[in-house]
C-alpha cells in the first residue's frame, strides 16, 4: 500500500516537472526502484515518459537505462533478469510501450534519394534484444521497403480480416526509405501501427486491428481501447517514405505491394507531412486545361505542354467565340476578337449575373426554410387537433357518464316516490300500524375479499359462520360473531360457485364445472368431489338426509351416506334451467320458466303445479302461510300455500329478483327480495307492501341469507353486506 502511494505520488510529479523542464533535484533512486518493480507500470511510464522526452529533449531515452534532462540526472536501475522472466511469462516477450527508433538528428528536411543515401537492411544489436523474432523481407537494390510486403513472409503472420465500412481503406502506396523498426509494426496486421492505441493489456494496435479482434494475440486477455498512444503516431510521423508519385507497383504483381519508380518523384518525405509535399509534387500527373483528350501530363511538364497546346480555345468562347489554336495564333486572334472589346461589358454582365445567382440560391434558401417551418406548423397544428380530439372525446364520455348517473338517479327517486305512494294509500286506506319507522335494518359492516362477483350465500348457526361463493372460484369463511373478519378460503373449484348447502356439519358446494364438492365444516377441509350434473349446479337444498341438486331440466336426489352422495333418483318434466329450490316440511318446491313445481319429498313425485308470469323463476321462499317467488321480469308472485291460489303480485322492482329469504316471529313476517337494480327491499307479508329499501351495494344483488335477525346480501361489487334490524324492533 506505501509503495503504490509512493507512485501515485511520484509518477505524476516527475513526468509534469519534465514536460515543463522545471525538475531542479534528484529523484529518489528508491522511489524508481518501486515503479519499475511493477511490471504494470513499466509500459505506463515509458509511454508518457517517452511522449515528454520525444517533444523536449534532443537526446535518445533508452528505456529505462538513465537520460539527461535539462540538467537533472535520472537515474534508473534496469530490470533484472528474474524480474524480465516474470514478465515475459505474464505478458509475452518483453517490449517496452513506446519503442525508439534511431535517428541521426531530431529534425528531418526533405531530400532527394540517391545511391548514397539510401540504408541497408541489417538489424541492430538492440532489435534482437528485445524479443522479437527476426523478420524476412525481401531486399531491393535500392534499399526502399514497402510496407505491404514487410512481412508477407514472417511467421509472425497474424493478419485479421476485416470490413469497416464507416473506414475507407487506405490504398496510397507507403514504401519507407529505411526499413521501420519491427517495435513499430502491429502484431495483428503485421504492418506498421495505423492510428495506434494503447489496450488495456498494455500493447499497442492499430485502432482498427484493436476493434476488429478479440483476443490479444500476446497475453489472449480481451481487447479494449483505452487511449491513442500518441508518442509512437508521432515516431510513426517522423519516419521518411517515398512520394506516391515514385512508386509503381511491385514487379511481382502481388497486390498491393509497391516499389520505388526510379522515373517518378526522388524525394523522400516524412510520413506526416506526406500530404503536404504530394499537393505540390512535379511528378503529380494532371491534365490539359484546354482539352481532357491530351496525353497525361506531369505538372512539371504541364508549363511547356501550354505553350505548344493545340486547343487553346478564346477566353470569351463561352459567349459564342470558337477559335481554338495554338498560343501564337491565339495571341493575334485577342486582336482581332470581337468579343474582346465587349469584354469588360461581358464582365459586368457575368458579375450581375452571378450576383443574381447568389440571391436566387439564398431566395431558395429562405423558401426551404420557409417550407421547414410550415412543415413544422402544420405538424404542431395536426398534434393540436388530436389533443383537441381527445379532450372531446374524455369530455363526451363523462357528459355520457353524467347522463347515465343523472338516470340512475331519476330511476332511485320514482323507486323512493312509488314507496311513498304506496304508504300513503295505506294510510289514507285507514291500515294504521302497518308501517313504523322504527322497524328498520341498518348497515352495520361489509365483508371485503372476493376478487369477483358473489353468487351464493351460506349459514352454519352453530358456529356461527357465513360462507360465501363467487366467480373467483373460491368460498370463503367468515366469523359473524367474534373477528368479523374471513377465517379461511376453501379452493377447489374449477368454475364459478353457484350453490352452498349445510347438512349437519357438511357443506355441499356447487359449480359452473358440474361438480359438488363436500367440506367437513370442522376442519374446513375437502373430503369428497363428486361429478353431479352434465350442466353446471345451479342451486342445493338438503332436507331428510337427501341433498337436491337442480340443473338443466332436472333435479338430481342423493342420499347422503356420512361423505358419500348417492344418486337416488333424477327428477324429469322440467322445461328449463332450476334456478331455485327450497324444501319445507314434506314439500320440495322447484321453479323454472314460468312453472313452480312442488314435490313430495317422500315419495318423490310432483304433487302440484304453480303457472306464473314474468320468465323464469329465479327464487322461492315458503312462509307458514304464503309461497313467493321472484322472475326475470321483475315481478314477486304471492300464493296461499293451501288453496294454491295467487293472492298478490308484488311490484317495484326494475330488475330480476335474484333472491328471496323470510324472517318470521309470532307477530308477522317479513319477506326480503335482491334484485338486479341494486336494492333490496323489505316486504311485510301482513298488508303485503314495501316498508324498506335499501341501496347501499354498487351492483346488482344476487344472494340472501338470514340469521339470527341478521340479513347478509351477497352482490356483483364482490362484497357481502351485514344488516340488523334497529333496536327498537325485537325478535
Amino acid at each position: 500500500m506505501k509503495r503504490l502511494c509512493c507512485i501515485r505520488t511520484t509518477l505524476p510529479t516527475i513526468l509534469w516537472h519534465v514536460r515543463l523542464g522545471c525538475v531542479r533535484k534528484r529523484i529518489k533512486s528508491d522511489h524508481l526502484q518501486t515503479l519499475i518493480q511493477h511490471q504494470w507500470l513499466q509500459q505506463i511510464f515509458s509511454t508518457g515518459l517517452c511522449c515528454i522526452l520525444s517533444c523536449s529533449i534532443e537526446s535518445r531515452f533508452d528505456r529505462f537505462s538513465g537520460a539527461s534532462v535539462l540538467g537533472a540526472t535520472i537515474t534508473v536501475p534496469s530490470p533484472g533478469i528474474s524480474n524480465r522472466t516474470e514478465m515475459e511469462a505474464s505478458f509475452g516477450s518483453t517490449f517496452p510501450a513506446v519503442p525508439q527508433v534511431a535517428k541521426a538528428e531530431t529534425n528531418y528536411k526533405q531530400h532527394r534519394r540517391t545511391p548514397s543515401t539510401s540504408s541497408t537492411l541489417t538489424y541492430s544489436t538492440r532489435d534482437d534484444d528485445d524479443g522479437m523474432p527476426p523478420i524476412s523481407t525481401p531486399r531491393r537494390s535500392d534499399s526502399a521497403i514497402s510496407i505491404r510486403s514487410l512481412h508477407s513472409e514472417s511467421n509472425m503472420s497474424l493478419r485479421s480480416t476485416f470490413s469497416l465500412h464507416e473506414e475507407e481503406e487506405d490504398t496510397e502506396p507507403q514504401v519507407f526509405a529505411e526499413q521501420p523498426s519491427v517495435k513499430l509494426c502491429c502484431q495483428l496486421c503485421c504492418s506498421v501501427f495505423k492510428d495506434p492505441v494503447i489496450t488495456t493489456c498494455g500493447h499497442t494496435f492499430c485502432r482498427r486491428c484493436a476493434l476488429t479482434s478479440e483476443k490479444c494475440p500476446v497475453d489472449n486477455s480481451k481487447l479494449t481501447v483505452v487511449v491513442n498512444n500518441i508518442a509512437v503516431a508521432e515516431q510513426i510521423g517522423e519516419l521518411f517514405i517515398h512520394c506516391k508519385y515514385g512508386c509503381q507497383p511491385a514487379a511481382s504483381g502481388k497486390p498491393g505491394a509497391f516499389e520505388v519508380d526510379p522515373l517518378g518523384c526522388p524525394f523522400t518525405i516524412k510520413l506526416s507531412t506526406r500530404k503536404d509535399h504530394e499537393v505540390s509534387c512535379d511528378y503529380r500527373p494532371v491534365r490539359c486545361p484546354n482539352n481532357p483528350n491530351c496525353p497525361p501530363l506531369l505538372t512539371m511538364n504541364l508549363e511547356a505542354h501550354l505553350k505548344e497546346c493545340e486547343h487553346i480555345k478564346c477566353p470569351h468562347s463561352k459567349y459564342g467565340c470558337t477559335f481554338i489554336g495554338n498560343q501564337d495564333t491565339y495571341e493575334t486572334h485577342l486582336e482581332v476578337c470581337k468579343f474582346e472589346g465587349l469584354k469588360e461589358f461581358l464582365q459586368q454582365t457575368d458579375d450581375r449575373f452571378h450576383e443574381m445567382q447568389v440571391t436566387l440560391a439564398q431566395k431558395d434558401q429562405d423558401i426551404s426554410f420557409l417550407r421547414s417551418m410550415l412543415g413544422k406548423l402544420s405538424e404542431k397544428l395536426d398534434q393540436l387537433e388530436k389533443n383537441l380530439e381527445l379532450k372531446f372525446d374524455v369530455l363526451d364520455e363523462n357528459q355520457s357518464k353524467l347522463s347515465e348517473d343523472l338516470m340512475e338517479f331519476r330511476r332511485d327517486a320514482s323507486m323512493l316516490n312509488d314507496e311513498l305512494s304506496h304508504i300513503n294509500a295505506r294510510l289514507n286506506m285507514g291500515i294504521l300500524g302497518s308501517y313504523d319507522p322504527q322497524q328498520i335494518f341498518k348497515c352495520k359492516g361489509t365483508f371485503v375479499g372476493h376478487q369477483g362477483p358473489v353468487w351464493c350465500l351460506c349459514v352454519y348457526s352453530t358456529g356461527d359462520l357465513l360462507f360465501s361463493g363467487s366467480s373467483d372460484k373460491s368460498i370463503k369463511v367468515w366469523d359473524t360473531c367474534t373477528t368479523y373478519k374471513c377465517q379461511k378460503t376453501l379452493e377447489g373449484h374449477d368454475g364459478i360457485v353457484l350453490a352452498l348447502c349445510i347438512q349437519g356439519n357438511k357443506l355441499y358446494s356447487g359449480s359452473a364445472d358440474c361438480t359438488i364438492i363436500v367440506w367437513d365444516i370442522q376442519t374446513l377441509q375437502k373430503v369428497n368431489t363428486i361429478r353431479a350434473h352434465d350442466n353446471p349446479v345451479c342451486t342445493l337444498v338438503s332436507s331428510h338426509n337427501m341433498l337436491f341438486s337442480g340443473s338443466l331440466k332436472a333435479i338430481k336426489v342423493w342420499d347422503i351416506v356420512g361423505t358419500e352422495l348417492k344418486l337416488k333418483k333424477e327428477l324429469t318434466g322440467l322445461n328449463h334451467w332450476v334456478r331455485a329450490l327450497v324444501a319445507s316440511q314434506n314439500h320440495l318446491y322447484s321453479g323454472s320458466y314460468q312453472t313452480i313445481k312442488i314435490w313430495d319429498i317422500r315419495s318423490l313425485e310432483c304433487v302440484h303445479v304453480l303457472q306464473t308470469s314474468g320468465g323464469s323463476v329465479y327464487s322461492i321462499a315458503v312462509t307458514n302461510h304464503h309461497i313467493v317467488c321472484g322472475t326475470y321480469e321483475n315481478l314477486i308472485h304471492v300464493w296461499d300455500i293451501e288453496s294454491k291460489e295467487q293472492v298478490r303480485t308484488l311490484t317495484g322492482h326494475v330488475g330480476t329478483v335474484y333472491a328471496l329469504a323470510v324472517i318470521s316471529t309470532p307477530d308477522q313476517t317479513k319477506v326480503f327480495s335482491a334484485s338486479y337494480d341494486r336494492s333490496l327491499r323489505v316486504w311485510s307479508m301482513d298488508n303485503m307492501i314495501c316498508t324498506q329499501t335499501l341501496l347501499r351495494h354498487q351492483g346488482s344483488v344476487t344472494a340472501l341469507a338470514v340469521s339470527r335477525g341478521r340479513l347478509f346480501s351477497g352482490a356483483v361489487d364482490s362484497t357481502v353486506k351485514v344488516r340488523v334490524r334497529d333496536a327498537a324492533f325485537k325478535l
